[in-house]
Parts: C-alpha cells; sequence; structure tokens
C-alpha cells in the first residue's frame, strides 16, 4: 500500500534506503505517490524573470551575480514595474502558470517594498501565480508581499547543513530557516529546494532532503544540478573534472526520492535542465516531477526555451497544469 499521508519524522536511514532501492522499485514506488497525489500528466510551467541583476553581496560558491564572482556581469538596478508586467504577460501566452521574479539582493531594502508590492499586484490581476525571491525577508517585509497577495516565496537551503558553509560563509543555514518561518508564519506558501551537482556527496543529498522532508513540507521544491558558470567558487573549482555535471541516474533517483518523503510538493526541474537529455527530463516526469521552469533563460542562466519544452511535452503526453493564484497558507496568528 502507497503510503501518502505527509511525514515529518523521517530519519536520514529511511532515505539513504530509499536512495538505495533498485532503481525501477524507487521509480514504481515515487510514481505511484505521484499519482495519488497529483493529475498524473500535467506539469506546471513557470516563468523566472531577474528583476535586479547582479552586485549581490553574498559568496555563495554557484552564483554568477555575487560580488565575489568573475563572470563579467555587470549588476542592473530593479526594473520598473511596467517592464515587469510586459514580461509576465509574455510569460503567459506563452503559456506559464506561474511567474517568478528575483532580485539578486542579500535582503530587500524598504525603498524596494512599493515597486515590489505593484509588481505582486499586477500579476496577480493577471491571473499568474506569483513568487518572489528576493533573499532573507524580516517578518514585516514577509507580511507586506503577504498582504499584496504574494503566492510563493522561494528561498532555497541549497545543501545539507553539514555542506553549507562549503558553499555559502555569508549567511547560516538558520538564516535561511529563519526567513523560512517568517514567510510561513505570514501565509505565504513556501518555494524551498537546492542543488546538486556541487561536488557534494550522496550523503550530502540525504541530508539536504532531509532537512527539508522534516520542516513542515514546502509546498514547492526545485531540484537544480549547478550549471557551472566560469568565474564562480563552483564553476572553475569544478570545471574538466568529473563532478562538473551530475550522474543523470542520481538526478533522477534524488527527484524520486523526494516526491517520497514530501509527496504533496510540487517538485520543480530548475536549473541545469538545458545540458539534460529528454530522456533523463522524461524519468524525471516518471520520478514524480511536475514543474518545470520555461523560457530561454532562469535568472542569468541559459534554459531549455519554450518550442524546445512544447515539443518535448507534446512527445511524452503531458499537458500544462492551470494555475491556481489563490491557495494561500492560514496565517500563524
Amino acid at each position: 500500500m502507497t503510503e501518502i499521508t505527509p511525514r515529518t519524522d523521517w530519519t536520514r536511514d529511511e532515505i539513504g534506503a530509499l536512495f538505495d532501492l533498485p532503481f525501477n522499485d524507487l521509480m514504481f514506488e515515487a510514481q505511484s505517490i505521484h499519482r495519488a497525489n497529483f493529475p498524473r500528466n500535467e506539469v506546471q510551467l513557470s516563468t523566472l524573470l531577474s528583476i535586479k541583476t547582479g552586485g549581490c553581496p553574498e559568496d555563495c560558491g554557484y552564483c554568477s551575480q555575487s560580488t565575489e564572482a568573475e563572470s563579467g556581469l555587470k549588476a542592473t538596478k530593479l526594473m520598473d514595474v511596467q517592464a515587469v508586467l510586459q514580461a509576465a504577460a509574455q510569460a503567459k501566452d506563452h503559456g506559464s502558470g506561474r511567474f517568478c521574479m528575483g532580485a539578486a539582493w542579500r535582503n530587500p531594502k524598504e525603498r524596494d517594498m512599493p515597486k515590489l508590492i505593484e509588481m505582486v499586484k499586477g500579476v496577480r490581476q493577471m491571473g499568474m501565480e506569483t513568487c518572489m525571491t528576493l533573499g532573507m525577508l524580516s517578518s514585516d517585509q514577509a507580511k507586506q508581499l503577504a498582504d499584496a497577495g504574494l503566492d510563493y516565496y522561494n528561498h532555497n537551503i541549497d545543501t545539507s547543513p553539514e555542506n553549507y558553509a562549503n558553499v555559502i560563509t555569508t549567511r547560516t543555514f538558520e538564516d535561511r530557516i529563519e526567513t523560512l518561518e517568517n514567510v510561513r508564519s505570514a501565509g505565504i506558501n513556501v518555494c524551498c529546494g537546492g542543488i546538486v551537482g556541487m561536488g557534494e556527496t550522496r550523503s550530502d543529498r540525504i541530508g539536504f532532503l532531509h532537512a527539508l522532508a522534516t520542516m513542515p513540507h514546502p509546498e514547492s521544491v526545485p531540484i537544480n544540478a549547478l550549471v557551472p558558470v566560469a568565474g564562480t567558487v563552483l564553476g572553475d573549482m569544478l570545471k574538466d573534472t568529473p563532478l562538473a555535471k551530475i550522474d543523470e541516474v542520481e538526478f533522477v533517483r534524488t527527484v524520486a526520492v523526494a516526491r517520497i518523503v514530501m509527496p504533496q510538493s510540487m517538485v520543480r526541474l530548475s536549473a541545469g535542465r538545458e545540458s539534460m537529455s529528454e530522456a533523463c527530463q522524461a524519468l524525471c516526469f516518471m520520478a514524480g516531477a511536475n514543474s518545470i521552469f520555461t523560457g530561454d533563460k532562469l535568472l542569468t542562466a541559459a534554459n531549455a526555451g519554450d518550442d524546445k519544452d512544447s515539443a518535448l511535452l507534446s512527445k511524452l503526453g503531458m499537458t500544462p497544469m492551470m494555475a491556481q493564484p489563490h491557495g494561500h497558507l492560514e496565517a500563524a496568528e
């Protein structure tokens, strides 16, 4: 009998045992859980726009937008509201049901909040789900965004607690958790995942999923494959090494385990998809992934593109999931 009730008491040993299952058994379990919780052949199409690029003071080793990176990326100011809304309308025309807005900040300043609020309201009026990723949020900032109607806030934990300091030193794992708590308390759905293929071990991937599965489950879980960018710490460190690209079967296993331990979360294939084979992506859908970023770019990284995605979904007999922009949580008292 497939267990579909969400649990937050997973142990690392249990998650490790899932990774160790024969591949076909793991896929059968993941697909069974997926079908029990979601439409079987639907995938949510999301578009991600960088509304403020570069100049971030954080030292995330994977990110070309960090001031520590020598990627040649020039910093920009926060986009005008109208330009963002035009991009959202175009994304909707191309089939996206969720519009995500990302700013390269450690945290937004109060002077930025009025523009951000107008962006959220404008995108919501189009009937799309809204998501933002702006760095760390105070409880008051989270409440302002919730009042504006923000559906989701993305703030990734990136990797296991033990591996975290190898990737980022300018904020702690606990800082990440505090922002997630502020977002959840404000009644905004949580989007939280991380990156694999950063040279981590399977033990780290187990620890990463364990951290997600033992908190209140994020409503959306993006699984990124590292895009090694020249000039970033990890991009330069992993260049021309076997660690520069995670094994596709191991990536699919990670997606499948995420589906099993977080049965009611949206699991999204995020960065790195442009370098994945169609077969790998198809296996990820079979493993329970049901959301992708579409369009030609994710923040500053290349992405598969609308036309390729449409052709792939058609080949697989999959259809876009309808937007559901009113699924807010109950705000904590």
